[in-house]
């Protein structure tokens, strides 16, 4: 678990009783009167010199600061929403390759990426719960505006490539449920996640979380159920923990995995739901909240690592040596070919939902962005109208969505530095943070986490240069 600094002289008073009257030998203060009101009367203004918060010297209750298990449960929400983007179409297609090509080899890199993205996902809920602001609007009062406008066009350019991939993967899967032609599907797509950010703006915050959170769940069901009826290996799956590679190929897949599990509009995104959600709280209650991020982050993260796990271990336990071409298509034709149409139904199902999902928290992530970089805000209906234009171009076009895909992948990858290296370097400061600052172990791990993050984004980006040349 990740603690804080100082945690417990988070909330000291500032205020400090000062005697304005001469001390005894003994260093005791000497009272003008001795009378039982002026004892009462000093005894209750010394109470209330430390009411602004907990006692300096006195031992916090771990029972006053840790919240129930109910408590926990009603705070769940914002990960669960910002996990939403690690089981985007873009998982999918990587997952599944990775399995049918490699069998277990690639494991380790799916349990490796979700514990990185469990710290990353936390320095940001972080961020947002202790200074009351998203990580775009902390960098905003610290850049100068020709920054913030070149930050915005590249921030934007993710959240667009994002939002590419996930109408893709949308219309992908209601044209292998109902046959709908690529661009119809792409604006069926586009109009349910308007649907959803509707939601959002009328009813709230909480409304969307549960919305995205049963969408999650249709999601879990539809990607894992195949392994009940091709179990996996155990000693092939332990196995597949020890990190190694096999040939560059494999390398070029292990980084695209990563690519598409840590994704920048994530980061960006969960600093404001936990701000918008447990904001602006402090002392104890502040404490709690952190608390209770850490289990929201940690049950939200190991689900999308569940998912993520099933999706590859489906594939190297019945797609081992059969050809998907990376693509989604080709993916579900495998499955419906060794699992039967039943499987092949719910992973088209759970496909959908997934598009249809992040394709809303991906907007809204836009939204975001530039509301906090720019204090510029506008419709999120009319925004979802806006973003979804290059993708509906694409399908019309008659682009191959797979390439699409790989594409899109490339550019989140030129985002990641700009999400993470900011996010680490403010939630370590003291200046930001308070006593709430990264602690040194959590400092190192978080810069190691960003080195081997932007490393493999690098040689993907280079690899995939190089097999296009």
């Amino acid at each position: 678990m990740i603690t804080q600094a100082g945690a417990g002289r988070c909330d000291r008073p500032a205020i400090r009783p000062s005697w304005s009257h001469s001390r005894n030998l003994r260093g005791r203060p000497r009272v003008a009167a001795r009378t039982p009101s002026a004892i009462a009367d000093r005894v209750v203004r010394e109470k209330s010199l430390y009411t602004t918060g907990p006692k300096p010297d006195a031992k916090a209750d771990p029972r006053d600061s840790a919240p129930s298990r109910l408590q926990r449960l009603r705070l769940l929400g914002p990960a669960f929403v910002a996990a939403i983007a690690y089981v985007d179409p873009g998982n999918v297609a990587t997952n599944v390759t990775a399995g049918a090509t490699y069998g277990y080899l690639l494991v380790w890199v799916i349990v490796a990426a979700n514990l990185m993205a469990c710290l990353v996902q936390y320095l940001s809920a972080k961020l947002g719960l202790v200074t009351g602001q998203s990580l775009p609007e902390a960098l905003r009062d610290r850049m100068p505006r020709v920054g913030r406008l070149a930050y915005w066009a590249q921030a934007e350019l993710v959240a667009v490539a994002t939002d590419l991939a996930e109408v893709l993967g949308g219309a992908i899967a209601l044209h292998l449920l109902f046959d709908l032609p690529l661009p119809v599907g792409g604006l069926v797509t586009g109009l349910v996640s308007m649907g959803l950010l509707a939601l959002q703006s009328r009813r709230g915050q909480q409304p969307f979380e549960q919305v995205i959170i049963a969408l999650l769940a249709v999601i879990t069901v539809g990607f894992c159920a195949g392994l009940f009826v091709a179990p996996p290996s155990a000693p092939g799956a332990a196995n597949g923990l020890i990190p190694r590679f096999d040939g560059t190929d494999s390398v070029l897949l292990a980084a695209g995995m990563l690519g598409a599990t840590v994704m920048p509009h994530a980061i960006y995104l969960h600093s404001a739901l936990a701000r918008d959600r447990h904001g602006g709280q402090e002392g104890q209650q502040r404490r709690k909240l952190l608390s209770a991020t850490k289990y929201d982050v940690g049950m939200a993260m190991l689900v999308a690592g569940a998912v993520n796990l099933a999706m590859l271990l489906l594939a190297a336990t019945a797609l081992r040596g059969n050809e998907t071409d990376g693509s989604l298509e080709g993916a579900h034709a495998a499955v419906g070919a060794h699992l039967g149409g039943g499987i092949a139904l719910l992973f088209a199902v759970g496909l959908l939902a997934s598009g249809f999902a992040s394709t809303a928290v991906g907007c809204y992530a836009g939204a975001v962005i530039m509301g906090g970089l720019l204090r510029r805000r506008i419709s999120l209906v009319i925004r979802r109208t806006i973003t979804m234009i290059p993708a509906l171009v694409m399908l019309a076009a008659g682009a191959d969505p797979t390439h699409a895909l790989v594409i899109s992948q490339v550019v989140l990858s030129f985002g990641i530095p700009f999400a993470l290296i900011p996010l680490v370097v403010l939630t370590s400061r003291r200046s930001v943070m308070g006593c709430y600052a990264n602690r040194t172990p959590v400092v190192v791990a978080a810069t190691l986490v960003v080195v081997v993050i932007i490393t493999l984004n690098l040689v993907l980006i280079y690899l995939t240069m190089a097999a296009a040349t």
